[in-house]
């Protein structure tokens, strides 16, 4: 899973659910989202209403570690249990431990929570997910056993993309403008079928399993300028995730634009725009066992 995330991104979150050829390329998107949207994982953690630093979180679906090393930022005296799918992911994150020196204050889990038993997570204070959920193929029965894993007036914090970030003006690429749009509803409609979760309101589905919803916050994404190398690199990972996903529905037209912005060879390459930007949205569910 990730932050991403993972989205997406998504932060594509299950990360047992991709092909290993996939892993590297996912890592660096996960990166990169790390990277380029701090401020907004920072500004979320800042403001789940705690009324208490928390001592013990977990980051279900954690992936390279974008939502755990935001935690211990934002909370220098918590140790966080980082579960994930992925032995790839978990190793990159140790790393990053190791050169933050934090990484007495890490712990790794590899785990698929689509799984019945749970591994030994302990009874923690905090439990945050992001672009995790909405992967899995029982998320009722998830969210009632981190119900049931956190100590009493423990929180919940789902953290939920709004699908592939955006990155070109509509009126990019110029021979094919709205591209990108046409990508994008290629891929909902595959995700609608695949994942039906994603995009969903999760405070009823909190409340049916035994949590107070505290607040919920949307915090709209749109970057530009800033990360201009960094943005390109996100933009060229995701689009390509976007491709394998959109091309069976995509007309040629459309199919050889996008080519073009792919080749990073090519004149058209979308590492060579100067006009990108990332724009997105994320929402958090704050839900509190009682």
């Amino acid at each position: 899973m990730t932050q991403a995330h993972a989205h997406t991104p998504h932060h594509d979150a299950q990360h047992g659910h991709h092909q290993a050829h996939d892993a590297g390329d996912q890592a660096e998107i996960l990166d990169l989202d790390a990277e380029i949207l701090a401020e907004h994982i920072a500004s979320i953690a800042a403001w789940l209403p705690l009324k208490t630093g928390p001592r013990q979180i977990v980051d279900l679906g954690c992936g390279t570690g974008a939502g755990t090393f935001a935690l211990l930022d934002r909370f220098p005296e918590a140790h966080v249990t980082a579960v994930d799918i992925s032995a790839g992911h978990l190793q990159r994150l140790r790393e990053k431990a190791c050169a933050r020196g934090v990484d007495e204050r890490v712990r790794t889990v590899q785990a698929d929570l689509d799984d019945s038993g749970r591994p030994g997570l302990g009874s923690p204070d905090l439990v945050w997910a992001s672009a995790s959920m909405h992967h899995l193929a029982n998320p009722a029965r998830a969210l009632r056993d981190v119900h049931d894993m956190l100590a009493p007036g423990g929180l919940f914090a789902v953290v939920e993309l709004a699908g592939f970030p955006r990155f070109l003006p509509e009126s990019a690429p110029e021979d094919r403008p709205g591209l990108e749009d046409r990508c994008h509803a290629a891929t909902d409609r595959f995700h609608a079928e695949h994942l039906p979760h994603r995009g969903a309101d999760w405070g009823p589905m909190l409340t049916a399993a035994g949590f107070t919803i505290e607040g919920e916050r949307t915090i709209a994404v749109n970057l530009e300028g800033s990360h201009r190398e960094a943005i390109g690199r996100y933009a060229l990972g995701s689009l390509r995730r976007v491709r394998d996903t959109a091309a069976g529905a995509l007309s040629t037209e459309d199919l050889s634009a996008l080519d073009q912005l792919l080749d990073t060879d090519s004149p058209h390459s979308i590492l060579r725009r100067d006009d990108l930007a990332v724009r997105t949205e994320r929402t958090v569910w704050a839900a509190l066992r009682d």
